[in-house]
């Protein structure tokens, strides 16, 4: 049931909202701004500030007959507190009377204002958030023309001080609201940030090692209210009137978050536009008003000089530049000779546009079209996936969230945050996989598999499943997830490879439909996928190969666009020498381009239009932020180009027109145009730039929401899978043998981490992580290093010892230059003494 709807006052104008509304989310809704500083509308409020004190009048009620008493004109009498209440933590009454604008509250903002300001610095000529900072506005709207405080008794703090390598704190500044530490503690459970000292000597500190440790340290920058919290990237760097705002969608993790790139002509590079920053865009059905650190610092790859802008192509042992139309007329003139013998494979980073018209010119070729990804699945989470409409925010009481085989903290952060907060209002979270991780501790059950036992684990939870004798858990679980209005589930490709990822998807499709919680909203299927759209390339009919190797050797052209694949598993190297003639279409001269034949410049996505379709299945427009670098086309032009000198007749010009084609010619993106995509309606809370006190720095989106599509399969139908047949082989380890599984880090080393040098430190490095009694039985517990050997690699790994992980078996993380995308035996045949 909804809850009832109180009717108020607010400066004389009528205001019906729901009941537990607090009055200054009351004011906001009807246009009237009360100002706050500790208040923020997604985190719980504590009245620090005071700087939202208003004047409260309550109707009179007789004690006798307990009705309200009126005025002669019958309008109920109210009565006003002698003392001013906080709006941003009294609820509305029905009733109730509120006045913001009296002479008494303006007081009230003006002493509070002057209070804050006795210990600010005077920096706003050279402080970051001038321009956009919420002291600075409401003190020239609401604060007194002079201090009646003297200047030298200001206080003196550090500034300056890093808190880690991305985030500065300037101690002077700090107004002392806690968005910050409440933001880390209470939201993102990350309480490395703290207060320190008590009165005036309070000051903020980091808590962890590394410094401010959270992958989540961004937004405390966007909330803080002044100039106290600033990102390594931008301080110092850009005056806020001075920037361009561009939409865009991060493609770095399945999510989809909307962001905005800040961008702006300047000297130093030359009188090129360049990035300055990147924030947080609203979407609250996407990310909210958040993003993680890996969107908000890893874009610099977009403009590292390292970028390719010519066209290679090999002369002996060398590439060497040529024009566009000698690199065109080669590609064109080798897969004329090969006809059908040629393939393309294509990463989950490329835009809907380009992986069409790659698509359309492989296929008029007669060749295949092969995504670069370890995970399967997608063909089922077009049948089953999240119902249209479904929307995180809202799951709560008599829910269900199940995550399979995945790290979503790792994997995609903001979906972690998402289902932390589900838990919260009340969702029964079950959490399988073959180790710890952080997820678990909001879980209601928690269950553990042996690797390559993640299907069987799933068919256990099955209705009608034979438990015997199943442990508790495991039955609990069942009728958990089973009895649940609704549910979802993410599943992943932790200590999986492409087989074991095909089993697992189909576990987890079998179990949505045997329980009914398909084709509906809030209930379905959902992938945790490698790539922003490796769903898209999914829809579009690209499928992953568990014999790519076997395939790339045997094949006479090889297409390889916007995807890494001697870099991800040095083993495919080989495989790619063998391959008769292999262009590369990619931003950088990757470990896959050095072995090329031809290498061709493709162009940013920050440097183009396009759109991506998030592991929700919703479809997103990204804009053009950048100039584009002279040179590099976009893939789909140079698709294009090379289909021209063909015969082949493709779009090369406009991105819009090319997913006119794709809505054409896929069911599921039927009706959908860049027109509908850039739709949008207003949104809760209201974090427009006019008011940056009460949302914070973050923009507001009028430049689309996207479209979710609608899963195809309907609910009560027989799911039909193919070659059920298929399942992944049991590794079992002999006496000096180690199963070790691969495992996703969010900062991971592919092209586009390794040009951001503010994230160098995170990155995942060469590691292998064991139980202390698995090192000691393999004789490596005295020991810092050992040689990782596998497919005739050997590669030097850190080794490091955690007593939560399961015996029996080692992880290393993917993309770090080691041999591995699924599960596999390494014995160790020498260690390294440190």
């Amino acid at each position: 049931m909804g809850k009832k709807n109180i009717t108020l006052t607010i400066d004389q104008r009528t205001v019906t909202v729901p009941d537990g509304t607090l009055i200054v989310n009351a004011a906001k809704k009807v246009g009237i701004d009360i100002p706050v500083f500790c208040y923020h509308p997604k985190m719980e409020p504590v009245g620090m500030c005071r700087m939202c004190l208003v004047e409260i009048g309550r109707p009179v009620i007789d004690r006798t007959s307990g009705e309200v008493q009126r005025e002669a004109d019958g309008s109920p009498k109210i009565q006003f507190g002698a003392k001013l209440e906080t709006a941003c933590t009294t609820p509305v009454s029905e009733g109730m009377a509120v006045v913001t604008t009296s002479e008494k509250v303006k007081a009230a903002r003006r002493e509070m204002l002057e209070f804050i300001l006795t210990s600010h610095p005077l920096d706003c000529p050279i402080c970051d958030k001038g321009g956009e900072c919420p002291l600075q506005n409401l003190t020239l709207k609401f604060g007194p023309g002079q201090s009646r405080f003297i200047y030298d008794e200001k206080m003196r703090l550090a500034k300056h001080v890093p808190l880690g390598e991305l985030i500065f704190l300037d101690r002077e500044r700090c107004i002392q609201c806690g968005r910050c530490v409440r933001f880390q503690h209470n939201l993102a459970d990350d309480p490395v940030i703290d207060f320190y000292q008590r009165g005036r000597s309070l000051e903020i500190i980091t808590q962890s090692e590394p410094g401010f440790d959270s992958v989540f340290s961004g937004n405390t920058t966007d909330i803080c209210p002044v100039g106290a919290l600033t990102t390594a990237d931008f301080r110092f760097g850009a005056r806020p009137w001075e920037l361009d705002a561009s939409a865009s969608i991060c493609n770095l993790c399945p999510v989809g978050c909307n962001i905005t790139y800040n961008t702006r002509r300047e000297a130093k590079s030359d009188g090129k536009r360049v990035i300055k920053r990147v924030m947080p865009r609203q979407n609250e059905e996407v990310n909210e008003i958040w993003m993680c650190d890996k969107g908000r610092f890893a874009y610099h790859y977009t403009e590292d000089n390292q970028r390719l802008t010519s066209p290679l192509i090999r002369i002996g042992n060398d590439l060497v530049p040529v024009s566009w139309d000698e690199a065109l007329n080669a590609a064109s003139g080798k897969l004329r000779a090969a006809g059908a013998d040629m393939l393309a494979l294509a990463g989950g980073r490329l835009a809907n546009e380009d992986l069409f018209n790659l698509a359309q010119l492989t296929r008029a070729r007669g060749g295949e079209t092969i995504l670069s990804s370890y995970m399967a699945g997608g063909d089922l989470v077009a049948k089953v996936g999240a119902g249209k409409g479904t929307k995180l925010s809202e799951l709560g009481a008599g829910s269900a969230i199940l995550v399979v085989a995945c790290d979503l903290h790792e994997e995609a952060p903001v979906w972690w945050l998402q289902v932390k907060q589900a838990v919260e209002r009340g969702v029964a979270l079950i959490v399988i996989n073959g180790r710890p991780t952080r997820l678990e501790r909001y879980a209601s059950h928690v269950l553990r598999y042996s690797y390559g036992d993640e299907a069987a684990m799933l068919a256990a939870l099955l209705p009608g499943a034979e438990f015997g004798n199943a442990p508790e858990t495991i039955r609990e679980a069942a009728k958990t997830f089973g009895r649940a209005e609704n549910a979802l589930i993410f599943f992943g490709s932790d200590g999986l490879g492409l087989e074991g990822s095909t089993v697992l998807s189909r576990a987890c499709a079998e179990l949505l439909v045997k329980t009914g919680h398909i084709g509906r909203p809030n209930n379905g299927l959902i992938g945790v996928w490698p790539n922003g759209n490796t769903l898209g390339a999914w829809d579009l009919g690209y499928r992953p190969r568990s014999d790519l190797a076997q395939k790339l050797a045997k094949t006479s052209v090889a297409l390889v666009a916007a995807c890494d694949p001697a870099g991800d598993d040095p083993s495919l190297a080989d495989a790619i020498l063998s391959s008769g003639f292999v262009i590369v279409l990619d931003l950088f001269l990757t470990e896959t381009a050095q072995l090329a034949d031809l290498v061709l410049p493709a162009q940013a996505y920050t440097e183009r239009e396009g759109t991506y379709t998030s592991g929700e299945r919703r479809v997103q427009l990204f804009y053009q932020a950048i100039p584009a670098v002279p040179g590099p086309l976009p893939d789909y032009a140079i698709a294009a180009e090379i289909g021209k000198r063909l015969g082949i007749e493709l779009e090369e010009r406009s991105s819009s027109h090319i997913f006119q084609q794709i809505a054409n010619n896929f069911p599921a993106y039927y009706g959908l145009n860049y027109e509908r995509l850039a739709e949008f309606t207003d949104q809760w809370p209201i974090v427009g730039r006019q008011d940056l006190y009460f949302g914070g720095t973050m923009y507001d989106n009028r430049q689309g929401l996207g479209i979710q599509l609608a899963p195809e399969h309907l609910p009560g139908l027989p799911l039909h899978m193919d070659n059920l047949q298929v399942q992944p082989e049991t590794i079992k380890a002999s006496d000096g043998e180690l199963v070790v599984v691969p495992v996703t880090r969010l900062f991971d080393r592919g092209q586009t981490m390794l040009s951001s040098e503010l994230i160098q430190k995170r990155l995942a490095k060469a590691e292998l992580w064991l139980n202390p009694e698995t090192a000691g039985r393999l004789g490596l517990a005295d020991l810092t290093q050992v040689d990782f050997t596998l497919n005739g690699i050997t590669t030097p790994v850190s080794l490091h010892l955690d007593a939560n992980l399961p015996a029996g078996i080692g992880l290393v993380p993917r993309s770090v230059d080691l041999p591995i995308s699924a599960p596999a035996l390494v014995r160790f045949q020498k260690a390294v003494e440190e």
